[in-house]
């Protein structure tokens, strides 16, 4: 079977935007086929509209994909996770300035866009059971993901392994934030 990287933007993001044109050609000079969807509304990001559209571009899940997130794309990676039946299991999940419950930073309007994110749980024992793996990479200096907490949740709840990189603020500024460890990953 294929192996596939399926790689998410996150807010206000685009298959066109930060390190995931840099991603994809990685990918794809590994052999992966590469999908980097465009989520509906990237602005204005939903649960309702996100999780159901990637549900579509991924299809039939298998054991040899590989699913990419940055920032709500991580989220939105966690909540496709969720909905899977049991039994049903990718290779690995790689989120990149991913998040739980945790943001900081944002102005009162971001914060009501961010807000269902936020509250509607993540059942993360279930998510466990569909990947043979998590990665998480942070930055010290992420204006808007808090490391420890962020941390400690993904670690703990997930067994990710984590990478914390140095002044990469977002990993939205390329090419200095780009996440340098995603490459030894795949």
């Amino acid at each position: 079977m294929a192996k596939r990287g399926i790689i998410v933007h996150g807010w206000s993001g685009s298959f066109q935007k930060d390190w995931l044109p840099w991603a994809k050609a990685e990918l794809e000079t590994r052999g992966y086929e590469v999908l980097v969807p465009d989520l509906p509304d990237s602005d204005n990001p939903k649960i309702e509209n996100w999780v159901p559209y990637l549900s579509r571009i991924i299809g039939k899940v298998n054991e040899n994909d590989i699913l990419i997130g940055h920032s709500m794309g991580c989220q939105t990676i966690l909540r496709f996770l969720e909905s899977l039946p049991e039994g049903k299991k990718v290779d690995k999940i790689i989120l990149v300035a991913g998040f739980g419950p945790f943001l900081k930073g944002l102005t009162e309007q971001e914060w009501q866009i961010a807000k269902p994110w936020i509250n509607t749980p993540l059942d993360l024992d279930k998510i466990k059971t569909h990947a043979n793996s998590f990665t998480a990479i942070f930055s010290d200096n992420d204006p808007f993901v808090p490391l420890e907490e962020n941390k400690k949740l993904f670690e703990e709840k997930l067994g990710a392994q984590v990478f914390i990189e140095h002044h990469k603020g977002h990993f939205n500024n390329m090419p200095q934030e780009q996440p340098d460890a995603l490459l030894n990953l795949f």
